[in-house]
């Protein structure tokens, strides 16, 4: 055993874990303050009536982003109760999208300089600046995002399916608000079905899904480097995500138009097929719209789905998942390992080991996450394995799309499945917080022994 002169760990660790219990608090309390407005006779049509678990599952699914339902969106709740859907989107946008960046704000005054730069580049803060521009930025570019989506769609409506104007700028609005922060809920029954081929509707949709997902740290990064405000070339996180992302924009829709070309893309045209791929190709990351019926889709679609729901979007965003950083990390520690490297490099940056840990760890515990709940599902209920996995991938990743078993499930799968999305939600930046912060440097270390792998 090897002696170290490293400094003995700080006493103030404990108090580093504050503004994340605060954080998960105050999710939860606008979760359960959305769960009794829509207990409200006022949040239901006339002929309807939502029980606790109801009100519960969608006060959760609208907060957190996810967009699975139990009930009919548009015929089960009023005027009233979407109004408080659409807050809870709103308000878990704004949260998620600022939850990082001032968590790491705090962290920044509890942990050192040394901790401080790690947790800035770790939480995926863009600088340990003040927390009003923080968070003055991230509700000006999102209101600016969504209301330019808003009267893309409120046109479309007003002028291609003659809507009145009113209900317009509604569903307009609606939508907006659902894509940006990467929720899916939508105010048709069919969700996007009945849109797939409309170009108008569908791309206004995705570009608001992928500017929301991407992360503001990228498009804060993007924008001062269009805007000329900086000639430094971009951070490993923004080189990252931008060129991961973009591959899986490609990959996703690709894989889509080969496994559902002659399933749920057969009675459709090329031009038709093609958007509708590129829709179910991109939604996965993680929104959940749709323009075709899962119930219908090729096993292997929907498989592929899941790895693509698992891997979710950008970090400080409102996508899900495990983060495209932390899939890519992994895959270039395996690329590392196969070529024999000493150190994980990318893009001529070696990687801290610490990051690869993080991101292992990150990826380990979404898989757990993931299958615990699946194999007691699977043993509990009649439903079959695909349909099983989707439905608690699409839950834990935060996407809500669904093959339509969501409110057949029994009421204690249902709140499985609400368990699920808070941590999907909060979880991760919760413990890769918890991870930035805690540095730990033992005075000694242990002989090294190396046991057999494979």
């Amino acid at each position: 055993m090897t002696m170290s002169s490293s400094p003995a760990p700080r006493r103030a660790a404990k108090a580093v874990l504050t503004p994340l219990r605060l954080v998960a608090l105050g999710f939860a309390a606008a979760i359960a303050a959305g769960t009794l407005l829509l207990l409200l006779p006022a949040a239901t049509q006339v002929d309807k009536s939502t029980d606790v678990l109801g009100a519960l599952f969608t006060a959760t699914s609208a907060m957190c982003l996810t967009g699975l339902i139990v009930v009919d969106t548009p015929t089960h709740w009023s005027g009233a109760g979407q109004g408080v859907i659409l807050a809870l989107i709103q308000i878990g946008g704004f949260g998620i999208m600022t939850m990082a960046s001032l968590v790491g704000l705090v962290l920044a005054d509890r942990i050192g300089l040394r901790g401080r730069l790690n947790a800035a580049a770790e939480l995926r803060t863009s600088g340990l600046g003040d927390v009003r521009s923080v968070v003055v930025g991230v509700v000006r570019t999102s209101l600016l995002i969504e209301t330019a989506v808003a009267a893309c769609l409120a046109g479309r409506f007003a002028v291609g399916y003659d809507e009145p104007l009113g209900r317009a700028v509604w569903l307009g609005i609606f939508h907006s608000v659902s894509a940006f922060n990467n929720a899916g809920f939508a105010l048709f029954s069919d969700n996007m079905i009945s849109f797939a081929t409309d170009p108008w509707i569908c791309v206004p949709l995705l570009v608001a899904v992928v500017l929301g997902g991407i992360g503001f740290p990228v498009l804060f990064e993007v924008a001062r480097h269009v805007r000329g405000r900086t000639r430094r070339r971009w951070t490993l996180h923004t080189r990252l995500t931008v060129t991961v992302t973009a591959a899986l924009l490609v990959l996703g829709p690709a894989l889509v138009l080969v496994l559902e070309w002659s399933n749920t893309l057969a009675e459709r045209g090329v031009g038709g097929k093609l958007l509708v791929a590129a829709f179910q190709g991109i939604m996965p990351r993680t929104a959940g719209f749709n323009s075709i019926d899962y119930a219908d889709a090729d096993n292997a679609t929907l498989l592929v789905t899941d790895v693509l729901m698992f891997i979710g979007g950008g970090s400080g965003g409102t996508a899900g998942g495990i983060k495209v950083t932390t899939f890519a990390i992994l895959l270039f520690v395996i690329i590392a390992e196969v070529r024999g490297d000493r150190s994980v490099t990318v893009f001529d940056r070696r990687i801290d080991s610490r990051v690869q840990r993080q991101s292992l760890t990150v990826a380990l515990v979404g898989v757990a996450l993931v299958m615990v709940p699946v194999v007691v599902l699977l043993a509990a209920t009649p439903f079959d394995l695909d349909v099983l996995l989707f439905e608690v991938v699409s839950a834990f990743a935060t996407v809500g799309l669904s093959t339509g078993i969501t409110a057949q499930l029994p009421g204690w799968g249902q709140l499985i499945l609400v368990v699920l999305m808070y941590l999907g939600r909060i979880g991760s930046i919760t413990l890769v917080s918890a991870l930035a912060a805690r540095e730990r440097d033992r005075r000694y270390t242990f002989p090294t022994e190396r046991p057999f792998i494979g």
